[in-house]
């Protein structure tokens, strides 16, 4: 099954996204767990496209595309601006953040425990941020 959506980069479309994330895989019969965790990814990487990557700039859009199948979950994200390189991340330490309290920052190392592979790459214009996830 495929459900595209397309928002504007602008804050306010993250809980229009989540809806659309769990109104899209319910007819998968996944377990809440994995549906929440899934939804979690999917608005953290949102946020940081529309908070980071596109200013908050409401004349851009993101994309969002849900394939699935028995096996396996994909999740494709499509924006025009600044591109995220994962090669340059660099994982904060999650337990030091939370003794300093600071807030923020681990939300790209948070999607890379939950999702099974994260992939990030430019075609012309377009920066594309695929989220797998598989299904036993």
């Amino acid at each position: 099954m495929t459900n595209k959506i397309r928002v504007s980069c602008d804050r306010e479309n993250l809980k229009v996204i989540r809806a659309f994330v769990a109104d899209t895989l319910t007819p998968a019969h996944l377990s809440d767990i994995l549906l929440n965790q899934i939804v979690l990814s999917v608005d953290e990487i949102c946020a940081n496209l529309i908070i980071h990557s596109n200013k908050e700039d409401s004349r851009k859009n993101l994309c969002l595309t849900i394939y699935y199948n028995k096996k396996e979950i994909v999740i494709e994200l499509e924006d025009t601006g600044i591109p995220f390189n994962l090669d340059n991340y660099i994982e904060p330490d999650i337990e030091e953040n939370i003794k300093v309290r600071k807030k923020g920052g681990v939300g790209v190392a948070l999607v890379k425990r939950i999702m099974d592979k994260v992939e990030y790459s430019v075609q012309g214009s377009n920066n594309i941020c695929r989220l797998h996830k598989y299904l036993a």
